[in-house]
């Protein structure tokens, strides 16, 4: 043993190794990460690899016993590191952040149950440092004598530094823009491992910080003045008229408006939703546009629960996930009664979805745990439509009416997959197998709707709800502008595309007459819409979107790079169109001024988001929400609740 381990170097080679097995090992045990295919497995096995070398190198550049003190103690933080986020996992499925660490009302929420937690092979995690402390304090290495040389010490340094540039490169490929857009923690550890994902959690907790911490109650002022200004009052044909009625609101997975009417091969694409649109039951909105940036599917529940842009950068549901906000489910709450849920087959942790929505005052959030996902019943990012919906119509009836319901599809989402003895109608031949396979899902999507209506009819429901459906965002994107160009007959230009981020609103009313809606708007148009429908007037909510029905409506829709569209005037990138010829234009001062007012809304929804503003706005009769109030997935409810 003594030959093993007699000098530092050896010391730091032995607690290297073992903290990369026990690492992987605790990955493979632990963590339930969704590891497939064969880049994933790689990077799996080495993400622990640059953490190690970098960390506990370091050591290596101390002389004496003291490399071994930095070697030890780098050990027993990274054993630390590893066995808290085990336990956090197992009570919450989900890792540790700085600010959930910070946060003492998450371990009061586990409370008794931290014994629970603890498993007999628990000890596997601690025995090597058990060996590293007997070697550092044995008299086997020879501490002061032998010394590691700078040589070495940096080409260890170095090594590290060179495997965690090719982990990132990796990691890139298999999943573009991994750190700009900070899809899940599970997606983080995955790729880049625990110790990385810690380093890349405290930069990003560092920088909120400061942001917030610079804003002051004047930042304010600003963002209220446009908002008094930019306000639409109500159409008091409409103010009131779904006053404690039920609200169901269905989220359609990159579902663009081009499909409704669209006919591939003769048939159809989207039958049931074509008959919506042309029926009575239901307005349709052929005007309206998603406005997501690199949030997409956060940003668009963002702006529909909160009328507040996605950031520039990144999700804010991800980056701003502590922030305070007025949204629709606490609104509802406060000012009519309502109970809030959000139904979704993925799990909670997605988009950082079960810390956010306890900032929108959401009270029930049934995601994958409360789902079957065995089998047939999953594809691609979680569960299928169909058993989706038909599982969640007993979760809307178990829910205290008036109710706020948002249900989240995920059938029909890149890369369009489905099983050819589900898809209904044949894929279209462009070439491009992604637009191809997109009318397939397309349809199944839609026969899914068609079947929920069903069972929400025979419920009871259908008859006492206002129902809301929107698509997200864009399923296609000019990536393969090739291809649409065969779908769409005709050349996919910039106006073309702009013309293309289209996506369909359909929105029910019990006892109101609907029909086709020809009016701009966007996602951001959605709360104020909803609010004066029930009856609440959004006046003094801190909101950058208008009622879609009132007369004071506006009609420029912002697109989150600073383009817009509306019903006069479309940008693009610098040019401007007309939106009804495509025809390029010559900028007068009407497209000038509203280039302004969207870059000046964008400004200040960043403001907003960047500053955590709303904590400063007080309002006499809607109070801040208390996060703490609020936990999701079905164990943890049930323990907590014993």
């Amino acid at each position: 043993m003594k030959r093993i381990v007699s000098k530092p170097l050896h010391y730091f080679i032995l607690a290297a190794v073992l903290m990369w097995i026990k690492s992987y090992v605790a990955y493979k045990t632990e963590f339930n990460l969704g590891v497939s295919g064969v880049m994933q497995q790689i990077l799996l096995f080495i993400n622990p690899v640059s953490s190690v070398l970098i960390f506990l190198g370091i050591g290596l550049f101390f002389k004496g016993k003291k490399a071994g003190a930095w070697i030890l103690a780098g050990s027993f933080i990274m054993t630390l590191l590893l066995y808290s986020n085990i336990l956090y996992y197992r009570f919450f499925n989900d890792f540790v952040t700085l600010p959930t660490l910070l946060q003492t009302s998450n371990a009061g929420s586990m409370g008794g149950s931290i014994m629970d937690l603890l498993k007999a092979h628990d000890v596997f995690y601690f025995v090597d440092f058990i060996i590293y402390f007997f070697f550092f304090f044995s008299k086997k290495i020879d501490w002061y004598n032998e010394k590691v040389s700078v040589k070495n010490a940096v080409t260890i340094l170095s090594l590290g530094f060179m495997v965690f540039s090719v982990n990132l490169t990796l990691a890139e490929i298999d999943r573009p823009q991994l750190l700009s857009r900070t899809f899940d923690r599970n997606y983080l550890v995955k790729y880049l491992g625990a110790y990385n994902y810690t380093m890349y959690d405290g930069v990003q907790t560092a920088q909120n910080s400061k942001q917030r911490a610079f804003a002051s109650s004047n930042d304010l002022t600003n963002v209220v003045n446009f908002k008094n200004s930019h306000y639409a009052e109500p159409n008091s044909v409409y103010f009131g008229k779904a006053k404690g009625k039920n609200i169901i609101k269905i989220h359609l997975e990159s579902f663009q408006s081009f499909l409704i009417d669209y006919k591939l091969n003769g048939q159809e694409v989207t039958p049931f939703l074509n008959s919506l649109a042309h029926g009575n039951d239901f307005t349709y909105f052929d005007n309206f546009f998603h406005q997501t940036g690199q949030g997409k599917t956060s940003d668009a529940e963002l702006m529909m629960d909160n009328s507040l842009y996605g950031l520039p950068q990144g999700s804010a549901f991800v980056l701003k996930g502590s922030n305070t906000y007025q949204a629709a489910p606490a609104i509802l709450d406060q000012k009519a009664g309502y109970t809030s849920a959000v139904l979704h087959g993925d799990y909670k942790t997605f988009w950082n979805r079960n810390e956010i929505y306890k900032q929108f005052g959401v009270d029930k959030f049934f995601d994958a745990s409360y789902y079957n996902m065995t089998g047939e019943n999953k594809i691609n990012y979680g569960l299928k439509d169909k058993p989706f919906f038909k599982e969640s119509v007993p979760m809307l009836q178990s829910l205290p009416q008036p109710f706020y319901a948002h249900l989240i599809t995920l059938t029909n989402h890149f890369p369009f997959l489905l099983g050819n003895n589900e898809a209904s109608i044949q894929p279209a031949n462009t070439g491009d197998a992604t637009v191809d396979r997109y009318f397939q899902t397309a349809r199944y999507l839609d026969e899914s709707l068609q079947s929920f209506f069903q069972e929400l009819k025979a419920s009871g429901l259908y008859d006492n709800s206002v129902i809301m459906i929107y698509g997200d965002h864009y399923g296609i994107s000019e990536n393969h502008n090739a291809a649409m160009e065969k779908v769409m007959g005709k050349e996919i230009t910039p106006y073309e595309n702009a013309q293309l981020q289209r996506v369909p609103l359909f929105i029910h009313v019990p006892g109101v007459k609907g029909g086709v809606n020809h009016t701009y708007g966007g996602e951001i148009d959605v709360v104020p819409t909803l609010l004066h429908l029930v009856g609440i007037d959004s006046k003094e909510f801190i909101q950058f979107g208008t009622d879609l029905f009132s007369k004071d409506h506006d009609d420029v829709v912002a697109f989150r790079n600073g383009n817009y569209v509306s019903p006069k005037y479309t940008l693009v990138d610098g040019t401007y169109y007309d939106s009804k010829t495509g025809q390029a234009l010559k900028e007068n001062n009407q497209m000038k001024a509203y280039k302004q007012k969207v870059a000046k809304e964008l400004e200040l929804s960043d403001q907003v988001l960047y500053g955590d503003l709303l904590r400063f706005h007080k309002l006499k009769d809607f109070q801040t929400v208390d996060p703490s109030k609020y936990m999701y997935g079905k164990e943890e409810t049930e323990t907590s609740a014993k």
